[in-house]
């Protein structure tokens, strides 16, 4: 596990846009690489043997929400005991990492298989993303920015908090990129928050 290091947005980087990749004046990316340091470990070796997570999500992705289905929810590619999980998107700090079809801004289903051997086997689908990859603001469309969190309410139905559009430094992409540079890193576009609420389509 490391703690950031450099970028705009890096709490010791003073911009430098002459000066990429990190864009921070030389002397702040000095103090940065100074400081920023990997976290050293707090045991001499693991108490256990390691155990591999469940499933791995891309870099930046930033997993915010997850909820197991109720049973009144199941259908279609949704089975019984499924979860369905958000993932918020990254904050343009990084170049891109995942092609023209970025990871984020999107609602995934997570199904619980049984195998033969007794072992149990995830299938991972998309279940709700914007047609454009990216934040909906970018195009009009009223669809996904940044999900923050998902939760199952009495109505059966999924509900998703959406902060809103955010512009941010843009280097994952141009059409998010600050306007103005007095408004920091990340800018909330006001009045783009949303509830959404996902329900069958027999509901």
């Amino acid at each position: 596990m490391f703690d950031p290091v450099g970028g705009p947005s890096d709490d010791l980087c003073v911009f430098d846009p002459t000066n990429p990749p990190s864009h921070c004046t030389p002397a702040s990316l000095a103090k940065i690489l100074s400081e920023d340091v990997p976290i050293r470990n707090v045991l001499d070796h693991p108490p256990q043997p390691i155990t591999a997570p469940l499933f791995l999500e891309g870099a930046d992705s930033s997993f915010t929400g997850i909820d197991f289905v109720p049973d009144s929810f199941v259908s279609g590619s949704v089975q019984s005991g499924a979860l369905l999980y958000i993932l918020e998107g990254d904050l343009g700090f990084s170049a891109a990492n995942s092609g023209s079809d970025e990871v984020g801004h999107e609602v995934k289903v997570v199904n619980f298989l049984d195998s033969e051997d007794g072992l149990v086997s995830l299938n991972i689908s998309r279940f709700a993303k914007n047609n454009t990859s990216d934040q909906a603001f970018i195009t009009g469309a009223h669809g996904l920015n940044r999900p923050t969190d998902l939760r199952f309410g009495p109505d059966g139905c999924a509900w998703v908090v959406d902060w809103g559009a955010v512009r941010d430094p843009g280097q994952s992409g141009p059409d998010t990129k600050v306007k103005n540079a007095a408004d920091g890193p990340l800018p909330q576009i006001p009045g783009t928050g949303t509830v959404f609420r996902i329900c069958r389509s027999d509901e």
